[in-house]
């Protein structure tokens, strides 16, 4: 292993970078969390990208009693974030760097984890676990979760092609000398998703990588911030135009520094992740939108060699096939349900006889592979309708997916489970018989409403619904069921514990079935009260 070139009084351990733009609120919290972290962090790096707030005062008063924090200020806005982190690995000294974002944290013992790791194993990149925190509830939602449920060593990303999937890079330390040494940096300026070019870039110059099951960074995800992130301002086209750029940059790394295997496999994650994420959303999205993005998409998806589509788990590699079959956009809500985390195949179920194919005048979509799919990833789907009343009724039907159900042993039951949105293990579980009817089966259950709401506690409550089918031959995977508009009305329900309970069964962006509770009169208000707010700041944005 190589050494550092770090004079002998240079700081040991781990550089933190930490980038700022006018952030003057958060990023005292981001500095201290990695001032927290103990002596494995010998200096935080903090760029100050020009802001114009009071970022730079936050700062330089925290370098006043903090002698491991130095601040360098950019004189003039970079435009993105690469620069300021490229800014960041120049200036600091330490043997490793890891980079952190002014609204982010990293949470206790992160960096010792990877320390640790990295000095044990000689690796030149060491990454650990990251959750989305969803902000102000708090719930955790886990990064790339298959990647990191135990430790591992890898003598080059080649080994674990899946590594790929995590474009992060806060949740990794590097050896410094290896980015410098390789001349390792981010795009400059005003690129977005730089970090999946500087990701591309350092695993096509195979290094040796750990793997650690501990969480050590904490990503906030602020959905009604005044100013969103780039992963969630994906409602302008020009969000996917800038994506599939990058993603086109990380597979030039590869391909420049003769990694083609790396190539596909990036090229296959394209299928897997990146093309469902946006096609879940596409059905909301206005008409001029669809048809950039259709065409931007289908463009990007005629480059891929046809192995690179046929390494894409099912469903996600029909999904692109129906995309590259269809000159314009079509059956956006079929694609956005099979797009869902967990996958929906809804009806039509077209070419039943010759084998499954998307639909009757597109059959050279096959949907290949269903028969092999174990019944936990089966894309089943479960139509529900919530019911409310002084005990609220849940009305199931489960289509039947090309006799797939059946041949593993008929339904017999389905367990709902209302989980709460923002996090925590399921509140309340109902069992619905089920029985044959045309095409599937059906059942329905009561549903205790109020005793849902205690629960929950006060104040709104949202609650997704899972299904767990069971039958002679065990229980499926968990299914989200589809939201059936006949349901989708709010009601009052009078009762003794709350005085009234708002009830309102919703569909989700994905087309899922949730239910919002408000309990007692002053929720009830707060709801009608939060609707009316988002209508005025429509009809403001709308004159805007």
């Amino acid at each position: 292993m190589s050494q550092s070139a770090t004079s002998p009084n240079a700081p040991q351990g781990v550089g933190v970078v930490v980038i700022a733009y006018n952030d003057a609120e958060l990023v005292g919290a981001a500095v201290r969390s990695a001032l927290a972290q103990g002596p494995a962090v010998s200096e935080v790096v903090a760029v100050d990208d020009c802001s114009s707030d009071g970022t730079a005062a936050v700062l330089d008063q925290l370098a006043t009693t903090e002698p491991r924090l130095r601040v360098v200020r950019r004189t003039e806005n970079s435009g993105g974030c690469g620069t300021p982190r490229n800014d960041g690995i120049a200036a600091a000294t330490a043997p490793y760097v890891m980079f952190l974002d002014s609204d982010d944290v990293l949470p206790d013992g992160a960096v010792p984890a990877l320390l640790a790791a990295a000095e044990e194993h000689g690796t030149e990149v060491t990454v650990g676990r990251a959750v989305r925190r969803e902000l102000p509830a708090g719930r955790d939602v886990r990064w790339q979760p298959g990647l990191y449920r135990e430790a591992a060593v890898y003598a080059s990303p080649e080994d674990e092609p899946q590594l790929l999937h995590d474009t992060l890079c806060v949740n990794k330390l590097y050896r410094r000398d290896f980015l410098m040494g390789r001349q390792l940096r981010f795009p400059d300026g005003k690129f977005t998703y730089e970090d999946f070019v500087f990701t591309a870039r350092v695993y096509a110059e195979a290094p040796r990588v750990a793997v650690v099951p501990e969480l050590v960074y904490v990503w906030h995800v602020r959905r009604a911030a005044a100013q969103v992130s780039i992963s969630l301002a994906r409602t302008d086209v020009a969000n996917w135009r800038a994506r599939i750029a990058a993603h086109n940059e990380a597979v030039e790394a590869f391909t420049a520094a003769g990694r083609k295997e790396l190539a596909a496999a990036c090229r296959t994650k394209f299928v897997d992740y990146d093309l469902c994420l946006y096609l879940r959303e596409l059905r909301v999205r206005d008409a001029a939108y669809r048809a950039d993005w259709w065409r931007l998409t289908r463009d990007h998806l005629a480059g891929f060699h046809p192995a690179e589509l046929a390494a894409a788990a099912a469903p996600a590699r029909w999904l692109a096939r129906v995309v590259l079959a269809a000159d314009e956009p079509r059956d956006l809500d079929r694609l956005s349900q099979l797009a869902a985390d967990p996958a929906r195949l809804v009806p039509p179920y077209a070419g039943a006889d010759a084998g499954p194919v998307w639909a009757d005048d597109l059959t050279e979509v096959v949907l290949d592979g269903l028969d092999g799919l174990p019944a936990e990833r089966l894309p089943v789907t479960v139509d529900a309708t919530l019911l409310a009343g002084r005990r609220g009724v849940l009305k199931l039907r489960v289509h039947e997916l090309y006799g797939r159900l059946g041949a593993a042993g008929e339904p017999t039951g389905a367990d709902v489970e209302f989980v709460p949105r923002d996090g925590g293990e399921s509140a309340l579980t109902v069992t619905a018989p089920l029985r044959p009817t045309d095409g599937g089966w059906s059942g329905q259950v009561s549903v205790p409403l109020a005793g849902l709401a205690a629960a929950g506690g006060r104040g709104t409550q949202i609650w997704d619904l899972r299904i767990r089918l069971h039958s002679a031959a065990g229980p499926g995977g968990r299914i989200a069921p589809r939201a059936q508009a006949s349901g989708l009305r709010r009601t009052a329900v009078p009762g003794s514990r709350y005085g009234v309970l708002l009830v309102q069964p919703y569909r989700t962006s994905s087309g899922s079935l949730a239910v919002r509770l408000a309990p007692g009169v002053q929720g009830a208000f707060g709801v009608v009260g939060g609707k009316l707010r988002r209508l005025a700041r429509t009809a403001r944005s709308k004159r805007r």
